[in-house]
């Protein structure tokens, strides 16, 4: 619907038509657009324009900001988390030549580790190869055994290592340290470990070992060691001995206790100490 409006000039205009409540054009001396009441129809409050129209553009923006806010701050926390998970206070602290030597030592546990599977997928495929295969597998299952008696602690065993003596300062070497020494040896990649007493005693160092403080020593699975303490152990040594040096480490402990802590790298370690094998009482082999 238009409203014709006389300009005197001609022709009359046409210009939108509104209802009288919306600001309609009424002629003189009517309370009526000049379209009647169908005017109101489409473009009283309640229509699809006029004033009921400015409402809705209105909600339209203000959830459209709402959404984008939403947005930005669903991205800003993710921006936040992903920061704060990857920094590591531990190794923020460290000094750079201990970042390069950790990433080394990173790198060529990596490539210890590729090389261990291109031997197992080789494993794989001979005992898989038909007849060959069964003295194969009877040539790994011996070898396994020999590695599982090594690991379990039943069997000596030889290879490159460290020496590590831990010498006590103005307190004691605690359980506690000599217990963060073998974590962080296993975690850089130790094989095989024993510790040994300063009156000669070694114990060997296998999964299920504890160690406890005792009057004047102490206590590793039941045996009672006195200091000085010496560990050896079999490994990558570059990488151990990176380890045992990290800021934090067992190293700084002991050397904030006023002790000292000596690594030395060998070529061949002997580690000769056994660990008695437990008594099972419920499992029994399967013939």
């Amino acid at each position: 619907m238009v409203e014709r409006r006389n300009t005197g000039t001609g022709w009359p205009d046409a210009v939108p038509a509104r209802s009288p409540g919306a600001g309609a054009r009424v002629p003189a001396g009517t309370t009526e657009p000049v379209d009647g009441p169908g005017a109101a129809v489409g473009g009283g409050a309640d229509g699809p324009s006029g004033a009921g129209s400015g409402r809705g553009s209105r909600r339209v923006s203000t959830a459209g900001l709402m959404i984008v806010g939403l947005l930005v701050l669903l991205g800003f926390t993710l921006a936040v988390q992903v920061r704060s998970t990857s920094t590591d206070p531990t190794l923020a602290a460290a000094r750079q030549e201990d970042l390069v030597r950790i990433l080394s030592d990173l790198e060529a546990r990596e490539e210890r580790l590729r090389q261990d599977i291109a031997e197992l997928e080789a494993s794989q495929r001979q005992l898989t190869s038909g007849a060959e295969g069964r003295a194969a597998a009877l040539e790994e299952a011996s070898r396994r055994a020999d590695e599982l008696g090594v690991l379990g602690g039943s069997l000596p065993a030889q290879g490159p290592g460290l020496r590590v003596r831990f010498v006590a300062g103005r307190e004691p070497i605690r359980a506690s340290e000599l217990l963060d020494a073998v974590q962080e040896l296993r975690g850089a990649g130790a094989e095989v470990m024993q510790i040994s007493g300063g009156d000669g005693r070694s114990v060997r160092i296998v999964a299920s070992s504890y160690l406890l403080d005792v009057d004047g020593g102490v206590e590793v699975d039941g045996v009672r060691l006195t200091g000085p303490y010496e560990v050896l152990v079999i490994g990558e040594p570059s990488t151990m001995r990176t380890a045992l040096n990290i800021p934090g480490g067992v190293v700084a402990s002991v050397s904030g206790d006023g002790g000292t802590v000596i690594v030395e790298e060998r070529e061949v370690v002997e580690v000769s100490a056994l660990s008695d094998p437990s008594q099972l009482r419920y499992a029994r082999p399967v013939s």
